[in-house]
This record gives structure tokens, C-alpha cells and sequence, in this order.
């Protein structure tokens, strides 16, 4: 089981627990750069992207930026294969006036060598020492535009280029059902003035199931805000991608991919052998070792055209790799989190992101229903230090400092303590000009759990800070044992037990 940047052997009760394995990773395209050619010739609902561009034209291609793929895809990524195509025909049109811009919302700036590594050498060659690949800005008023609002009154912002331009590219990598579609340029090229409208307690309470884009409101939103891009003469063409889940491949963690019922003696000491390791090194150690990691996935799709009738696409072939048939409910649910989410990629997992990642994207890991029942209990496992990295997360240390102490409620912390750190100067500084994430942004990841905090019975955090696991709201248990004789207390003795092993990612289609 993850541990964070650590690895645990847990018993499970056998006659009442279960354990739910990802799928096999599914057989990669052949020749990825022949797909994507293939899918720019041949579009969804769209005339061939060569028939859109011609000389004089000014286009914008946007990418997703370092939350995805999880953990880095290794070189060359999918986004440089897909933009080295749409600039070989950009080219072959005439087209000079060409930016790129990472869609990073409210994330940290990319680096140099993160940027590089996402579109490649020869690009960022090419275009960013002109200033024509760059972070988008969430926070510069002049690089910005409001097109609108929806039928619901939410405005609509966008980035002022892409607005002016002939034609917007999206380039994405939908490593789960939840990214692409309009919630790209929606949310990725927008900034707070528009995003407040579904980053928000009540948004998050009504998505039953970020994964399940008809039951997530945050869709909804995204979607109505995509309606007004469209009808305010925004083009876009997107181009999604998906991925298989081999993570590991043939490096030094493969053994994880297997069921432990098939590990030969080799596969024990591997496993074994590197547990003992990462436990002796220092946390700096394992935290290079484990952020080094670089995913060989295979592509298993692109498709490129119309925004909505590509991301239907896009969504069966996330469900094609990820969907694990489940029947029926459980009492309690176990979570192994891993050291990396979307928003610690070479960074700190810091105790809001863990939150994030075990309330707000593991528990939202499901079609139909949750996996856990209603008033059931959720454990977790990991450190769970009071840890922050000052560059990255600032914010978050004065989130968890201020705001936790005096409320883990989602509705209240939005009313008295949101606006303030949204509008902070400093924060807004050091996101412009450092690599910090947004002021605001701890209070989305909060918000992300708030669906599954309605839902449960309660949280349980095994080999956790227990300081730092209650100023969460959670009860911290020393070992996998006291935290089910805890989960007892409140679901009732001799619970149903579900380990949802993740990663490699998959989700839940509770029957």
C-alpha cells in the first residue's frame, strides 16, 4: 500500500474485506505521430485542420500544463508530438503570428526545463525566446477579457489573445475523465473572476462524481461557460489524447502493478528491498528518488475537432482503460495515497493536498454511486507531516495556520476567509513572479472534498501526524488495526472492508 513516499504491508480481515485491482494496461497505438496526423486530417465535426489555417492568421495553441500526466510522461511527451504537427501545418500555411501558452489557471508558473519537457526543445527553441510561449496569467488585468455571463450569471473570462485569435488549438492529455472538453479553456485560460463561479462549496457538494461529467455540476458550469465562448465567436479546435495506466513499465517498481498473489519470491524481495530502502533515507532522499520517476504510458487514443463531440470520444476511451465493475457498496473504504497529486509535482505533499487527493479525487473515483456508503468511513494512509514547500504552496501555510484552526467547514471558511486571500498582493506577487500557486488556491483544494465530507460517516488517517490529522477534522490511528476497530464505532462492528488500490488510476462502476 502507498504510503506517501513510503510503502506499507497491511492484513486486511479475510472473510469481510476485498481488494479492487486496476486494469491491465491497454495495448498502446503503434505509431503515435501517424494517429495524430491521422486525427488532424480527419476530425470530429470539423473540417481538417489544415482547411482552418491560412497566412495572416493569428493562432493560439494552448496545452495542459504540469498537473498532467501523473506522474511525467516520459520524453517525448504526447503535447510536443501533437504541437510538432499542428506547427508542421501552420507552417505549411503561412501562418506566422503563433503563440503558445501553458493553461495553467490558477497553478504555479511552469519552469523552463518543465516547459521543455512538455513541447519539447525545438519549440521552446523557437518560440518562447520571441515571448510567444509563455504561462498563462491569470492575474494580469491587460491580458485578460470577460466575453459574458451564462444563462446562470456566471461570467466568462478568458485570455485576451486567445479571445483575439482566428483560431485557439487545445492540446490535452486527458489522464482522467474529469480533464478536456470546455473545462479546458473554460477553467485552464480563465482566471478567479470566473472560476469562483464552480470552484466553490456549493458546486462541489452538488458533482456526484468529478469522473462522471453528466453528474458533476462543475461540468455543468464549465460547460455553460464553454457555450458562451462558442457563441461569442471563440473557435476552438481540440485535440485530446488519453493514455494506458503503465506507470511503472520495466523500472525498479514494476512489482506494484502485479496482484500480490502473483509475486513470485523475486517480486517479494524487490518489493521488500526497496520498502527497506526509501524507509532509511532521509525525506529530501525519497522525495527526489520518487519525483524522478518518468512514466513510459502508451497512447491509446487522440481525436481532435468539435470540443464536446471529441471529449464523448475522449471519455469512452478514459472508461475503456480505467472502469472496474464493482457490486455493491462497502462500509469502509481503504486509500494507499501516493506521494504526488496534480498539484506536488516536484514539490511537497503537503497535509490540504492530501485532503485533495484522498476526499477529492480518490473518493470521486466512481460511476453511479460512491464506493464507500453513505455514513461509511474512509482511511487513509499516509504521513500526513505538517510539511509545506514555501515556494510553491505559501499560501497553503497560512491556510493551514489560520483557516484550519478555526473551521474545517467548506461553506464557512468561504464566507469569512476566501476573498481576502484571493485578492492578497503578495500572493498575487509571488504567483506572477515566482512559482507559487495562487492565493486561493488551498481553499479549491478544500473544497474539492467537500462532496465525500457530506457523504461519509467519518476519516481516518493511519500513520499520520495526529496533530496535523486533526486540524483536518480526521482521527489519526497508529496502525491499520486501531483504525478499523475505530471505523467500527461507526459503522457498526465487523464492517465490509474495499481496498481501492490506486494508482495506477481506475474507477469505480458501483453496481
Amino acid at each position: 500500500m502507498h504510503h506517501g513516499e513510503q510503502f506499507r504491508l497491511e492484513k486486511l480481515p479475510a472473510d469481510r474485506s476485498r481488494i479492487i485491482y486496476p486494469p491491465e494496461p491497454l495495448e498502446p497505438i503503434e505509431d503515435p505521430d501517424a494517429a495524430i496526423r491521422e486525427a488532424l486530417e480527419s476530425p470530429i465535426d470539423s473540417e481538417p485542420l489544415r482547411a482552418l489555417l491560412h497566412a495572416g492568421m493569428k493562432l493560439t495553441i494552448a496545452f495542459d500544463d504540469i498537473s498532467l500526466p501523473l506522474p511525467p510522461m516520459r520524453r517525448p511527451d504526447i503535447r510536443q508530438r501533437v504541437i510538432e504537427a499542428v506547427l508542421d501545418l501552420a507552417a505549411e500555411a503561412g501562418v506566422d503570428d503563433v503563440h503558445l501558452i501553458a493553461a495553467l489557471a490558477l497553478h504555479r508558473r511552469m519552469t523552463e526545463d518543465e516547459l521543455r519537457h512538455a513541447v519539447g526543445d525545438r519549440v521552446y527553441d523557437a518560440l518562447a525566446p520571441r515571448g510567444q510561449l509563455y504561462n498563462h496569467d491569470a492575474e494580469d488585468p491587460d491580458a485578460l477579457v470577460v466575453l459574458g455571463e451564462t444563462r446562470h450569471g456566471e461570467e466568462v473570462q478568458i485570455s485576451r489573445r486567445a479571445a483575439e485569435s482566428d483560431l485557439v488549438v487545445y492540446v490535452n492529455i486527458n489522464l482522467v475523465a474529469m480533464d478536456g472538453g470546455w473545462k479546458s479553456t473554460a477553467t485552464g485560460l480563465s482566471g478567479y473572476q470566473a472560476l469562483r463561479h464552480h470552484h466553490n462549496p456549493a458546486t462541489m457538494k452538488k458533482s456526484k462524481s468529478f469522473m462522471d461529467r453528466h453528474s458533476s455540476e462543475l461540468h455543468s458550469s464549465n460547460w455553460r461557460q464553454g457555450e458562451v465562448l462558442r457563441n461569442s465567436g471563440v473557435k476552438v479546435f481540440q485535440i485530446e489524447t488519453t493514455v494506458n495506466n503503465d506507470i511503472y513499465g520495466d523500472g525498479p517498481m514494476q512489482v506494484l502493478a502485479k496482484r500480490e498473489w502473483e509475486w513470485n519470491l523475486a517480486d517479494r524481495a524487490t518489493f521488500m528491498a526497496a520498502r527497506a530502502g526509501l524507509d532509511r533515507m532521509s525525506p529530501p532522499a525519497r522525495r527526489k528518488v520518487m519525483h524522478g520517476w518518468r512514466a513510459p504510458y502508451g497512447l491509446t487514443s487522440v481525436q481532435a475537432g468539435e470540443v464536446e463531440a471529441v471529449h464523448e470520444v475522449t471519455t469512452e476511451n478514459v472508461y475503456r482503460q480505467q472502469l472496474v465493475e464493482v457490486e455493491g457498496q462497502t462500509d469502509v473504504v481503504l486509500f494507499g495515497l501516493p506521494y504526488i497529486s496534480p498539484y506536488n509535482v516536484d514539490s511537497i505533499m503537503n497535509p490540504i493536498l492530501v485532503h485533495c487527493l484522498g476526499l477529492g479525487y480518490f473518493f470521486n473515483m466512481y460511476r453511479g454511486k460512491p464506493l464507500v456508503r453513505e455514513g461509511g468511513v474512509v482511511i487513509m494512509s499516509h504521513p500526513t507531516a505538517p510539511e509545506f514547500n514555501p515556494v510553491h504552496h505559501p499560501s497553503y501555510i497560512d491556510f493551514f495556520e489560520e483557516v484550519l484552526v478555526e473551521t474545517t467547514d467548506p461553506v464557512e471558511m468561504e464566507q469569512r476567509f476566501e476573498k481576502r486571500y484571493a485578492d492578497d498582493e503578495w500572493y498575487r506577487h509571488l504567483y506572477r513572479t515566482g512559482n507559487a500557486y495562487h492565493g486561493v488556491h488551498p481553499f479549491y483544494m478544500w473544497y474539492w472534498g467537500a462532496h465525500a465530507l457530506d457523504h461519509v460517516g467519518g476519516v481516518i488517517v493511519v500513520g499520520g501526524d495526529p496533530g496535523t490529522v486533526r486540524r483536518l477534522g480526521y482521527r489519526p490511528a497508529t496502525t491499520m488495526a486501531d483504525a478499523l476497530e475505530m471505523a467500527s464505532d461507526v459503522v457498526g462492528p465487523r464492517p465490509s472492508i474495499t481496498y481501492f488500490k490506486n494508482p495506477p488510476l481506475m474507477m469505480a462502476d458501483v453496481k
